[in-house]
């Protein structure tokens, strides 16, 4: 068996890994001219289910690296003003396993083939049940790449091109929401800021959520004890930081720090050093997209993961646990084909019936608390 992915994230990678490991062919396609083109960091808290998928998929080699690069935590997850005075709670406290997305990246990177500067223009579907995809590169002479497999699969998030064939009617919804996101470097003059992590700063119509990232021994130094092979991102302890704006409100002309400063002018000193430490190489706004899964398309050897069917809204804290759900399933449904116990035809089906009444539900419940953090949100 033959798999051809489309996109590197998170889900794509998990994939390629576990099929891998199992000894089926799997090559990935990632539109970005590099692997690292564009930052893909941040931290992220991993329920177990979503640890578990990552393990699963992962080579037993490589279960040491992981449990040295992650952290376990917990948040009360209060709601604090701008002064840091606690004036209410969110709900039930949170824990979970912390991982940065950026090094969890380059670990599942390892060992894979990927083919960068690949972007989906289209697949065929040949007699004989297979796939043809073509990919288009940025260089007008080079010429348009084929790959085929015996499954396409469209890992490649909330834009995806594969959905854009399969499933033309299935588009992102825009809630209106745009948030900030930064880190800054982690040191002992942020200490005082600790109850802050994992909970909500409220203010002058924005919302602040802080979030730490320790880790046990430094990823690149991790690797180079445990899995020599693997070479992973030289990063230290630092503060994930993310401002949600009102619904359609707009940051001008201001740098993503600027846009946050200009909206704290009043808040606690160390909030405000902590979003004018932070590394403006990695602060950027983005927008809260969904993407609802609605109607089955017609069975055939390409399907979709991830974001690409169904992307939540980050307050729901489920996208990427509920894209290695995915990533790990399908692995299983594959290897199952693969053994000759079912037919891929019906392996892939068994996955996207599962996968749709999970994945709608991951939406659903990530629009439900998204009012919490912006209210008057396009939840429809």
């Amino acid at each position: 068996m033959r798999v051809s992915v489309v996109g590197a994230g998170l889900g794509g990678l998990a994939l390629a890994q576990g099929l891998r490991g199992a000894g089926i062919e799997a090559d990935v396609f990632e539109r970005d001219p590099g692997i690292a083109a564009r930052f893909q960091g941040y931290r992220l808290v991993l329920d177990p289910a979503g640890f578990q998928a990552v393990r699963d998929c992962l080579p037993t080699r490589r279960h040491p690296l992981l449990d040295e690069i992650v952290m376990h935590a917990s948040a009360e997850q209060l709601i604090l003003d701008p002064q840091l005075n606690e004036i209410g709670r969110l709900g039930a406290g949170r824990t979970g396993i912390v991982v940065d997305r950026q090094v969890l990246r380059h670990l599942l990177l390892t060992g894979l083939t990927v083919h960068t500067d690949a972007a989906l223009t289209g697949y065929d579907v040949p007699a004989d049940g297979s796939v043809r995809a073509r990919f288009a590169r940025r260089d007008p002479s080079a010429a348009e790449l084929l790959a085929d497999a015996d499954l396409l699969v469209g890992a490649d998030g909330v834009t995806s091109a594969v959905r854009g064939v399969l499933s033309p009617q299935t588009t992102p919804t825009d809630t209106g929401v745009r948030f900030v996101i930064g880190r800054t470097p982690l040191t002992d003059e942020f200490a005082g800021l600790s109850k802050a992590y994992g909970s909500k700063i409220t203010g002058d119509g924005v919302s602040l959520l802080l979030g730490a990232m320790r880790f046990r021994t430094p990823p690149k130094q991790a690797a180079e004890q445990l899995a020599p092979d693997v070479t992973l991102p030289d990063i230290g302890d630092y503060v994930r930081w993310a401002m949600i704006l009102p619904p359609n409100d707009s940051m001008g002309d201001l740098t993503a720090q600027d846009a946050v400063l200009s909206r704290t002018e009043r808040w606690h000193p160390q909030l405000r050093a902590l979003i004018e430490q932070a590394d403006p190489d990695n602060s950027t706004l983005l927008s809260i997209r969904v993407v609802k899964p609605g109607r089955r398309w017609a069975p055939g050897p390409v399907t979709l993961l991830g974001d690409a069917i169904h992307a939540t809204s980050p307050t729901g804290g489920n996208g990427a646990n509920t894209a290695l759900r995915d990533a790990d399933l399908l692995r299983r449904c594959l290897i199952e084909a693969d053994e000759g116990r079912r037919d891929l035809r019906g392996a892939v089906d068994d996955y996207e019936r599962q996968m749709f009444e999970y994945g709608a539900e991951a939406v659903r419940s990530s629009l439900e608390k998204l009012p919490a953090f912006a209210p008057g949100a396009k939840l429809s």
